[in-house]
């Protein structure tokens, strides 16, 4: 008898999962985004662009609670800080329905068209700023840190200050590779905002170069590797598997991403169960899975997981649907709602980054631990079983 490779097991696997996508209701039918339904290939998980001048269209959507207008829109458009949105509101640049509206702290309800007409950007070459890091390894051509939750990567609309290459410019004092530009010196790859994590950043034009050319091949034929840890509302049908799906721009929301038909790039996850909680199999209230990517698009985690029904725990842009398990965990294990809430953000964390060295070439692997407030979260679902 021949024994299955790994790979052609994760390769059945995905048939599998995509013929019992094909036998089950859409997403949307479950409360999330739906079946039909970012893209710079820069890295995993990755900041989405930064939207240029010119109007930004949301409507609220069906059942949303009434809340702050600032507020609704810092959820809805992860590339604005809430503290730009208060200024491009008191500046007369959003409307409600039509009618300008300067007040942040105004309640909206669900609905309700806001357009946010933005400005046109206003180049600036970032300043070293004294922003603490946790450097978990430097040399001459490379530095590995640990990136903190809230701690945006390069300098875009919004947050021209206090970000990770801000930090950089002040830990290295001149000595990050030019090739990513004015704006992103040194950057390979990039973690989303509120993702924490491992991340290298290439000290000289060489490693850029040699380190660029590793994530593009995402680990098929070299060392690159790189996992992550997530917690997903209920438990996916397999333990394992990979999901797959071409992901664009949503053309329902310009913010966002998500699993495309047409026009969207090649996109693997593989994922496995590590861990479930509060019930038994697919009752379960919550999982902990590790995902290793094949891929590095923006979202890619966040989207897959929301296409396939499981959308991560926080994830106010792909797991709106899943507000009404929020509102049950209140009733039901108010200590869980009360982690969730403040984890404040999406349940990610890039806990591995192995690599080759720039000139070195000996691989060179990376861990880092659980933040604590993702700990807290999991060690709350833990008391459901």
């Amino acid at each position: 008898m021949v024994r299955e490779t790994k790979r052609e097991r994760m390769e059945r696997k995905a048939a599998e999962w995509a013929e019992s996508l094909a036998e089950t209701p859409s997403v949307a039918a479950a409360g999330t985004l739906g079946d039909d339904p970012e893209t710079e290939d820069l890295g995993p998980e990755e900041d989405a662009p930064a939207p240029g001048a010119g109007p930004i269209e949301i409507t609220i959507e069906a059942g949303a609670p009434s809340e702050r207008l600032d507020a609704a829109l810092a959820r809805r458009i992860a590339t604005l800080s809430r503290s730009r949105l208060k200024s491009l509101i008191g500046e007369g640049r959003v409307t409600i329905d039509g009618a300008t509206v300067t007040d942040a702290s105004r309640k909206i309800n669900a609905g309700a068209r806001i357009v946010v007409d933005l400005p046109a950007p206003t180049p600036a070459a970032p300043q070293a700023e004294v922003i603490a890091l946790d450097v978990l390894h430097e040399d001459a051509e490379v530095i590995v840190v640990d990136k903190p939750a809230g701690l945006v990567v390069h300098p875009g609309a919004g947050n021209w200050s206090g970000t990770l290459v801000n930090a950089l410019l002040h830990h290295c004092a001149g000595s990050l590779s030019g090739i990513g530009g004015v704006e992103r010196p040194g950057i390979v790859h990039r973690l989303d905002k509120d993702t924490s994590g491992v991340m290298v950043v290439a000290k000289t034009d060489r490693a850029h170069q040699a380190l660029a050319a590793q994530f593009a091949d995402h680990g098929r034929t070299g060392p690159l590797e790189r996992a992550y840890l997530a917690v997903i509302w209920g438990v996916p049908k397999y333990r394992e598997g990979t999901i797959t799906g071409d992901i664009g721009r949503d053309p329902r929301n310009r913010q966002a991403m998500a699993v495309v038909k047409s026009g969207g790039r090649e996109a693997i996850t593989h994922f496995e169960v590590l861990e479930t909680f509060g019930g038994e199999g697919r009752e379960a209230v919550a999982s902990l899975v590790e995902c290793r990517l094949e891929t590095g698009r923006t979202h890619q985690i966040r989207v897959h997981f929301a296409h396939i029904g499981h959308p991560l725990l926080g994830d106010d842009l792909y797991g709106s649907g899943f507000r009404t398990k929020i509102t049950r965990l209140d009733r039901e294990a108010p200590e869980v709602a009360e982690a969730l809430r403040a984890l404040g953000r999406q349940a990610l964390h890039a806990r591995l980054l192995a690599f080759a060295h720039p000139t070195r070439k000996k691989t060179m692997s990376f861990e880092s631990d659980m933040p604590e407030d993702l700990e807290r979260l999991v060690e709350a679902l833990r008391s459901l079983d």
